[in-house]
């Protein structure tokens, strides 16, 4: 049999079997109650080409698949989250609700789901920094080993500052946010991919000595001032590494993109 970049061709994928794939591994059932994880525009009996991956759902991305002949957009953050009254075209997210029914592209999303994933957002994240071993910061209460947020030890205790650099490092970010540590050193670290600021009291009695996360308020950094350092990052930087989740869980079965068109919106003067 031929193949072309290591999938076979042998067999038709369809879209249930591959979110068959994902959910055996994420399932839906692991996503908050306010959360629109799931498949969000298409049938599950469509055979399945190609599949990009994303964070977000944009126009340029659902542009993106297009051109690439994906008929399927796996995203971190759900297109549809609040309820829709319109479809008039008037809104990036009407457009790209449009676009994709006009061209059979379906859209799927695991946001909470795989937060609450040991190995997913925050674990990958945790991977990515140097933590050869972590936790749930805040254990799922019927899933106890999954959960948001990590927490684990650096191999070593290392400067703080050498942390921020390899924060910035990892991460491809120009700036970050920071309170200081009550020392220096530090080795102790927990983190949450996203916006993670309700976990601060937990990673203080977990004794970490930093937490990273995203979105931070003024005075969500003041509450662990003197104990515990904070580190705010960009949003979609602290979830980018969420696409190779995805990618690992499926580039077997399916031909598989990571989108370029994908990126922070949020910028730096």
């Amino acid at each position: 049999m031929q193949e072309k970049d290591n999938i076979p061709n042998q067999y038709r994928v369809f879209l249930y079997q591959i979110l068959n794939i994902i959910e055996s591994v994420v399932p839906l059932g692991w996503q908050e109650e306010w959360d629109n994880s799931g498949l969000q525009v298409g049938n599950s009996k469509t055979e399945v080409k190609a599949v990009l991956l994303t964070v977000d759902v944009t126009e340029s991305v659902v542009q993106e698949a297009l051109e690439l002949g994906c008929n399927l957009i796996i995203s971190h953050h759900p297109l549809i989250f609040k309820g829709i009254k319109h479809l008039t075209g008037n809104t990036p997210q009407e457009r790209c609700i449009l676009t994709a029914i006009k061209n059979d592209i379906a859209i799927y999303s695991a946001h909470t789901s795989i937060d609450n994933y040991i190995h997913g957002v925050s674990g990958t994240l945790a991977q990515k920094l140097g933590l050869p071993t972590y936790h749930a910061l805040s254990p799922h209460p019927q899933y106890h080993q999954q959960g948001l947020g990590v927490i684990g030890d650096l191999p070593q205790a290392i400067g703080f500052v050498e942390l921020l650099s390899r924060i910035k490092s990892v991460l491809q970010i120009q700036q970050i946010r920071y309170t200081h540590p009550s020392q220096q050193q530090v080795q102790r670290i927990a983190l949450c991919g996203g916006s993670g600021s309700s976990l601060i009291q937990e990673a203080m009695l977990q004794g970490a000595d930093v937490f990273i996360t995203a979105d931070c308020k003024y005075h969500d950094m003041q509450l662990s001032l003197g104990q515990m350092a904070i580190v705010d990052i960009d949003h979609w930087a602290s979830e980018q590494f969420v696409k190779e989740v995805f990618q690992e869980l499926l580039k077997s079965h399916v031909m598989v993109h990571i989108a370029q068109q994908d990126h922070s919106h949020v910028h730096i003067f």
